[in-house]
């Protein structure tokens, strides 16, 4: 029998949430991870929010996370920036849940010559900030965003993410960004670390081909993907690669978390 010891690695929107109601099943689902003693991190490419904030949102949705169980690209960001210059500066275009994560590893925010410029999310994008980010980049500052996320959702439709406010300051520079979130494999690499993890033992969960799945190989893990957000089976037939298993939602992993693959 094989005695492999499974850790896991969730995206959060379309997995285990879609617009903010619960998947049904996903509460079941996490319930039996924490009976059998699995340890799991729920990931989150949005950088607005503090996993304090997260864990209250999905609460209200029926959904239990310990705070220490959710990684967003905010916290990847601030593990980062501060492995590569500690204790440094930086000019924010952000919410509470960046500049919470580069405080709490030690950085300055300024105005003034900082280090980095750091791109996340936020729900009201300024003309004027997004200009001094600009001249900052311009005066020398180095461009970090979070997450290369073009759109976003919201009731009434899409709306401008991270990645398309990105490109406007990447015309406006000649710079790009270095984006830390999906699909860069550092984000998983960075949330192993955080579990004391293997790459080897680790799956990851998504319902992007993009984002999730991309990462997940790049990183070395075992990957599924879910149909319950973005991803159909049609369209992730047009990637050049492919997850290691497709699932209808998350609640067909239920009964299965120590054995997803059929091992046994």
């Amino acid at each position: 029998m094989n005695e492999r010891r499974w850790t896991y690695l969730s995206d959060m929107d379309g997995v285990l949430v879609k617009e903010e109601h619960l998947v049904p099943g996903a509460d079941e689902f996490l319930a039996e991870l924490k009976a059998n003693g699995i340890d799991f991190l729920v990931l989150t490419n949005n950088s607005i929010y503090t996993p304090r904030d997260l864990r209250a949102r999905l609460e209200r949705t029926g959904l239990d996370i310990p705070e220490e169980s959710i990684w967003t690209s905010a916290l990847a960001t601030a593990k980062f920036l501060s492995s590569q210059r500690p204790n440094g500066s930086a000019f924010v275009i952000g919410e509470a849940g960046l500049t919470t994560a580069l405080h709490e590893v030690g950085y300055v925010l300024t105005e003034r010559d900082p280090d980095y410029v750091v791109l996340g999310e936020t729900r009201t994008y300024s003309f004027s900030a997004i200009t001094r980010a600009i001249r900052l980049i311009e005066g020398g500052a180095k461009f970090i965003a979070t997450n290369p996320d073009a759109t976003g959702p919201s009731i009434e439709g899409s709306m401008p993410a991270t990645g398309s406010v990105a490109a406007l300051i990447e015309k406006a520079t000649g710079r790009s960004p270095y984006y830390v979130g999906k699909p860069n494999p550092l984000m998983m690499r960075s949330a192993l670390r955080r579990l004391g993890a293997h790459s080897e033992s680790t799956l990851m969960i998504g319902d992007r081909m993009d984002t999730d799945v991309h990462s997940g190989i790049e990183a070395g893990l075992q990957t599924i993907l879910v149909l319950t957000g973005i991803s159909t089976r049609e369209s992730a037939e047009r990637y050049p690669y492919r997850p290691t298993l497709v699932i209808d939602s998350i609640a067909d992993l239920i009964g299965r978390t120590q054995d997803p693959f059929g091992e046994g």
